[in-house]
């Protein structure tokens, strides 16, 4: 009787070593097929998830605008005040609705190229307003006469037509024009052949963006997505050859096992740039984890503070020899037009660039850029994106309404708010294909290892108290 105990405990302590041993064994399988799993779904070829969302996202992306609204043009014009603005919005349009097109694979460098259609519809559920709201905002084609024709005997004949099409610094548009275009009276009026179409984000319905080559990650799936540099150029020879660089990918997704030291690259053409995101934060979206990337100060830094902005510091004059901070003159990428780009409300902007501007409230909520990053599979599930489009106004002698400006305004035009978050059918099934069997899999390993070493310890213990009362 004494033996067939004995032989019960070892039995059950040699059951528990197994399941220990086995629980311990599972662990590392287990990781090393998730892994594999994971490297075969995230490759950008036909069948996987990733290609499918790649091709077309099921996330509905939104862009809001709001529009400044300057509040005293007349006081500017005459004495150099500062200008006082209200934003006004924000007015929503759904975008990125559209599936990439001209897909092309090359299977030797195992890449694939394509552009992406732009498309813009008007949200009036999400908007304050319709497009049709008409707001005082700077003039374009006048702002930018004068940076586009320096030439003063050129700048007298534009004054005669600026003043005969009456115009001036500013004007009154609509929400639809000031976004996506107008026939311009002042440029109607230039005797030779321009486009007289203008608008903040003209064209921008019926283009493309493009073309970009990616690397599918079928060889490396540390590349999956990220564009090729040489053959993702497209049309940026304007830049010094260092400015020209593409690096990353398009942020809508990155090589998976993303860890929170890395730092995520990608390009924006909105921006004209590849540009980065540091670990902010653990998140909690819809039950999945993400991590909280976040767009840096140090992006929209200086030169001196970041010799990365070397390239958009073209203006020695108004950046105060590259000591400003905290916007990028994209002027390069826009035809020669004094466009330059900041976070809104100038956010992270030195002292000197929103001290003309009265009406400006920067809050790191409201206005900082981020990405929501699933760490397994590389995917973003959650982004804002968020930015202001400023115009350089200078003084100009022979341009009647810019003659009376003493000093030079970057001054902002509007701020868009880009987002887009993985929906309710969606993260449920992310949660199920995905992070539902990894929580398994690790419960599974975390159970066999518990109940081993418990089934383990106990009946040693059992078995050395059978031992022991023997023995008296």
């Amino acid at each position: 009787m004494g033996c067939d105990r004995n032989c019960g405990l070892i039995a059950g302590a040699v059951i528990g070593a197994v399941l220990a041993v086995f629980g311990g064994i599972l662990m590392p399988v287990g990781d090393m097929l998730i892994e594999k799993t994971i490297k075969k779904q995230v490759v950008l070829e036909e069948g996987t998830i990733a290609f499918q969302n790649w091709v077309k996202t099921g996330t509905e992306v939104y862009r809001q605008f709001w529009i400044f609204d300057v509040q005293n043009p007349e006081e500017v014009i005459a004495n150099s005040s500062k200008i006082k603005v209200k934003q006004r919005g924000p007015y929503t349009y759904r975008v990125r609705y559209l599936a990439k097109k001209n897909i092309t694979h090359d299977s030797e460098s195992h890449t694939v190229s394509f552009v992406q259609p732009n498309g813009a519809i008007f949200e009036p559920s999400l908007s304050v307003g319709t497009e049709n709201d008409t707001w005082t905002v700077l003039n374009l084609a006048v702002a930018a006469a004068p940076h586009l024709y320096p030439n003063a005997f050129v700048q007298v004949v534009l004054n005669s037509l600026i003043k005969k099409s009456k115009s001036s610094m500013f004007q009154r548009r609509t929400v639809k024009e000031f976004l996506w275009g107008y026939t311009d009276p002042f440029l109607s009026l230039v005797p030779y052949p321009i486009s007289t179409t203008v608008g903040v984000f003209y064209p921008y319905n019926n283009t493309a963006d493009g073309v970009y080559t990616v690397f599918t990650g079928k060889d490396n799936i540390s590349k999956v997505a990220i564009i090729d540099t040489y053959k993702g150029k497209r049309n940026l020879s304007y830049w010094p050859s260092y400015c020209d660089m593409i690096n990353g990918t398009d942020a809508a997704s990155f090589p998976p096992f993303v860890e929170k030291t890395q730092v995520l690259r990608f390009f924006s053409s909105d921006i004209c740039r590849s540009i980065y995101a540091v670990f902010g934060a653990e998140v909690n979206l819809k039950g999945i984890p993400v991590y909280r990337f976040v767009l840096p100060s140090m992006a929209f830094a200086s030169p001196l503070q970041n010799p990365d902005n070397h390239c958009f510091c073209t203006e020695k004059i108004v950046s105060k020899n590259c000591t400003s901070y905290g916007v990028l003159d994209i002027g390069k990428c826009k035809e020669g037009k004094p466009v330059y780009i900041s976070l809104p409300h100038f956010l992270h902007a030195s002292p000197d660039i929103g001290e003309p501007i009265e009406g400006l409230s920067p809050n790191e909520d409201e206005h900082s850029t981020y990405l929501d990053v699933e760490p397994i599979t590389g995917f973003t599930l959650r982004f804002a994106k968020r930015l202001q489009v400023n115009i350089l106004v200078k003084p100009a002698r022979k341009i009647d309404t810019l003659k009376n400006l003493k000093r030079n305004y970057i001054v902002p035009v509007l701020w868009l708010n880009e987002t887009g978050t993985i929906g309710d059918e969606k993260a449920e099934k992310f949660r199920k294909q995905v992070t539902g069997k990894i929580n398994l899999l690790g419960l599974v390993e975390i159970i066999l290892l518990s109940v081993g070493v418990v089934m383990f310890v106990a009946f040693m213990i059992s078995y050395c108290a059978c031992r022991s009362k023997r023995v008296k």
